[in-house]
């Protein structure tokens, strides 16, 4: 089966800082572009930052110059460093292809940045 894991979110005060993590059971997710999602409660799915396949990184206005998208493809892995954390930044977050596949979508990690 293949799956993402995300990890690594949690309740933080403003200001703060977080890095999520997305493990891949496969090393297919190495070669493919890939992206960092959130849902914040009440709105829908939003792509805040993707990676290429020439690891070229691109960011949704609202957290750019705040967070940093890498790759490792040693650990099937793609991570999602948040720094100067905001209240607007509380939501769902998930890994995915991008574009997404809908079989891809695994169970998310909460990030809750409080004032």
């Amino acid at each position: 089966q293949v799956q993402l894991v995300e990890s690594g979110g949690g309740l933080v005060q403003a200001g703060g800082s977080l890095r999520l993590s997305c493990i891949g059971s496969r090393r297919l997710f190495n070669f493919l572009p890939m992206g960092w999602y959130r849902q914040a409660p009440g709105k829908q799915r939003e792509l805040v930052a993707d990676i290429t396949t020439a690891d070229t990184t691109n960011y949704s206005d609202s957290v750019k110059g705040r967070f940093t998208m890498s790759r490792d493809p040693t650990k099937n892995g793609v991570y999602l460093q948040m720094d100067s954390l905001k209240p607007e930044d509380t939501a769902v977050y998930y890994c995915n292809t991008h574009p997404p596949g809908a079989d891809f979508w695994g169970r998310g990690t909460q990030v809750t940045v409080s004032s």
